[in-house]
């Protein structure tokens, strides 16, 4: 499997999203990246938002996405600072992202992990320590993936838009090394 996943991967190429990108075609990837959660019951906003929701959660930061021959298989937006709301229980000032998306037929090819190192490299070439995210709680292997990279739980947030209890996750960055 694991020269199976070098070669899907070999070839991703990620840069920022740019005015010619499509935001149907990034709408696309974030419903087909979270379906399999939907399926489960677990309703992430990233698996029914509109192309509108889409453009907005993508313009609160900087959207990097990740092609292979041309076609879009992942995605991150890095917001730092994060303008947490009140009563959020993680600190004010670090950085987060969201919309972290892998096609599923990229899903286990260290694509997801790519993704979010270039995520903590921008916070912390943003000038922050911190990130903060958060995920449904329900969500055992995502939380346990998270946890397996350096984030711990600080507390729990439910969302309007989605059907869970969130775990909201916290990371320290390392200054001048990768902190991951």
């Amino acid at each position: 499997m694991e020269k199976a996943a070098t070669s899907l991967t070999k070839d991703v190429t990620v840069r920022r999203l740019g005015g010619g990108d499509s935001v149907e075609q990034l709408m696309s990837l974030l419903h087909r990246a979270y379906a399999g959660h939907a399926a489960a019951g677990r309703l992430f906003f990233a698996s029914y938002q509109s192309v509108e929701d889409t453009a907005h959660r993508a313009g609160q930061g900087e959207c990097w996405l990740a092609f292979r021959a041309g076609r879009l298989v992942g995605s991150v937006t890095v917001a730092a600072p994060y303008d947490v709301p009140e009563g959020y229980p993680a600190p004010a000032h670090a950085g987060s992202f969201w919309q972290l998306a892998v096609d599923p037929a990229y899903q286990g090819t260290g694509l997801g992990q790519r993704l979010l190192a270039l995520a903590e490299d921008r916070i912390a070439a943003l000038g922050f320590i911190q990130v903060v995210i958060d995920t449904s709680a329900e969500a055992v292997e995502l939380v346990g993936w998270y946890r397996r990279r350096g984030y711990r739980a600080v507390g729990s947030w439910r969302w309007a838009v989605t059907n869970y209890e969130s775990v909201v996750l916290l990371k320290e960055l390392v200054r001048g090394g990768p902190g991951r």
